[in-house]
């Protein structure tokens, strides 16, 4: 009876979907994430170097504009969705004004794009922070050596910074990852239990199974999904112990 009840969560035409959308989700979200962070880390330690170190007052409020996303209410997260991407908002707005047709973001393939959006704008800073505290342990002494030797900007980043960051890597990807399952919130306050279909992601299904009391389906699906995460998990933490 328990193996049956795994049978029939993974022909289920409901969870292929949701999985498939989920691990799409997490594949495009997550690596934008982490480029787009260390970019922006990248060029905060820049600043900060070209003013000797200081950390200054506009330096710490633009530090701190990063991490204001995180401080909003999703509620009021959602609210911004509508005024944005609604079918009259102002993306649409802008696109008529300059002679496109308006797009309908929230029942079509664009409401993908708009979660990954969100997600990326909202966790940007906080692991902007963390590529900070990555680049900050790397020593000085490593990138003055490689200035003697006649490394340009691109070999010091390549073999000086990124393998010095790859255990802040490990974390960070750790944390994106676990922080995407929370983009749920916001597709399900817009789009309801069934929105529309690119974004029907496996908080989803859960929860309308919870709703329906399929518990013997929701409990083999959480199952397959803790396996999956925790094998997802095990593997990065492997690739860093490899190249450590």
């Amino acid at each position: 009876m328990g193996l049956a009840n795994y049978q029939s969560v993974l022909e289920n035409t409901a969870f292929q979907l949701a999985a498939r959308n989920t691990v799409r989700f997490l594949c495009t979200c997550v690596p934008i994430l982490l480029l787009c962070s260390l970019f922006l880390a990248l060029g905060v330690q820049t600043v900060a170097k070209q003013r000797n170190g200081k950390d200054t007052r506009r330096g710490k409020v633009f530090r701190t504009s990063f991490l204001l996303p995180m401080a909003i209410p999703v509620a009021s997260i959602v609210i911004l969705w509508k005024v944005l991407f609604a079918q009259n908002g102002l993306v649409n707005g802008l696109i008529s004004s300059l002679g496109g047709h308006a797009v309908d973001f929230m029942g079509t393939e664009a409401a993908f794009w708009v979660l990954v959006f969100t997600y990326v704008w909202k966790n940007a800073g906080y692991d902007m922070i963390l590529w900070l505290a990555g680049l900050d342990g790397i020593s000085t002494d490593l990138y003055e050596a490689a200035s003697v030797d006649g490394a340009n900007a691109w070999q010091k980043f390549f073999y000086i910074t990124l393998p010095n960051l790859l255990p802040t890597l490990t974390l960070v990807s750790v944390l994106s990852l676990l922080n995407s399952f929370k983009a749920f919130r916001e597709a399900f306050l817009v789009g309801g239990n069934y929105p529309h279909e690119s974004m029907y992601l496996l908080q989803h299904l859960f929860n309308n199974w919870f709703l329906s009391l399929d518990l013997p389906r929701l409990t083999a699906a959480a199952v397959l999904m803790a396996l999956a995460l925790s094998g997802l998990i095990l593997a990065l933490q492997r690739i860093w112990t490899r190249d450590k």
